[in-house]
């Protein structure tokens, strides 16, 4: 059987891209802030740039800092990536359950990607990778933490 044979060149990694919506978060994001989302109505904290809040649908919302502590919900370890990702293998994707409540997805940094070192409810707190233009919010172990 033949074929053609599969590019491995070095791709870039992908970069967000901002809209008038996401604008402040990739803002705070720039300056080492974790942002999230209040909903002035019922106070809850959300994670994203949607209009409304989750809870109570109320428009009346705004962004803050978040204190960028979180606890590891959940990961999975990738160990075969595509595009620009193939060079970082193996690494890991998580859930991780910020202090104010919401959960997001993110990447982990600063620890081995292995199970081991992966401990669920470990506290983490948030790091920053500089990606282009944006710097896109990663956790790393919170200060003492070892993996």
């Amino acid at each position: 059987m033949t074929g053609t044979p599969v590019s491995r060149s070095r791709q870039p990694l992908p970069e967000p891209v901002a809209t008038p919506q996401t604008a402040p978060y990739w803002e705070m994001a720039a300056a080492g802030v974790l942002a999230l989302r209040r909903c002035s109505s019922c106070s809850a904290a959300f994670h994203g740039a949607v209009d409304c809040c989750p809870e109570c649908g109320s428009g009346a919302t705004g962004w803050f800092a978040a204190s960028g502590r979180a606890r590891l919900y959940s990961y999975v370890i990738v160990h075969r990536g595509e595009g620009g990702f193939t060079e970082r293998t193996p690494y890991a994707v998580a859930v991780v359950e910020l202090e104010e409540g919401p959960r997001m997805l993110t990447g982990i940094s600063g620890i081995e990607p292995t199970p081991e070192s992966l401990v669920l409810d470990m506290p983490l707190q948030v790091a920053f990778e500089k990606r282009g233009g944006y710097a896109l919010p990663v956790f790393a172990p919170a200060e003492g933490v070892q993996g």
